[in-house]
């Protein structure tokens, strides 16, 4: 094990725990990457996040929960479980926004916006998240490789090199297949873009 870090050597040890349900290592991994769970909650509920009654810590913390409650899943490092812990966080939140909007008559959308803050003034416009997850869904039964890299990108926070490496392809593959994702999600949702950048 010669040249290999430390902290490298432990992080395969703890996740191979988690793999096997070791709870130590579950709850160590857990801690280790709270906070950006918790920052990426901060981002998906930045704009309209407080009419679901749902704070950032209440999602992490929700999502925590359920990562917890997952058995013998073979994680393979951080950025599988952050993949992972979008898909919860989705869950976890469209389930609030149809809750919130089973309480109230004409309840408005909850709205949010697009993670990469790409320049142009389609990727600015706010997006009505229970329209935006019916789109990812309908874009899965078509290509789910890219509704996957839209969850991860949307609901993880990871960036374009951090898929590439977990995927082991290119960085300008990955930026294609988001680029051509968030135009058919664009255009699904009636926001066709013409600058797909």
């Amino acid at each position: 094990m010669d040249g290999e870090d430390p902290i490298e050597i432990d992080l395969k040890t703890l996740w191979d725990g988690f793999g096997r349900g070791d709870p130590k290592a579950r709850d160590r991994l857990l801690a280790l990457h709270y906070d950006e769970m918790r920052r990426v909650a901060r981002k998906v509920l930045r704009d309209e996040g407080a009419k679901l009654n749902i704070q950032p810590t209440e999602l992490a913390n929700e999502a925590a929960i359920r990562l917890m409650n997952l058995d013998r899943i073979q994680w393979k490092e951080r950025t599988h479980f952050l993949a992972m812990s979008a898909r919860v966080m989705r869950q976890i939140l469209i389930d609030e926004v149809r809750r919130f909007r089973a309480q109230k008559r004409q309840a408005p959308p909850v709205v949010t916006r697009w993670v990469d803050h790409a320049a142009d003034e389609k990727a600015r416009a706010p997006l009505d998240l229970e329209a935006f997850d019916d789109s990812l869904t309908r874009l899965a039964a078509i290509d789910p490789d890219k509704a996957r890299l839209v969850e991860m990108r949307f609901f993880a926070g990871l960036t374009i090199e951090e898929i590439a490496q977990m995927d082991g392809i290119s960085e300008s593959t990955v930026k294609r297949q988001w680029r051509t994702a968030r135009a058919w999600l664009l255009k699904d949702l009636g926001q066709d873009e013409s600058d797909d950048g």
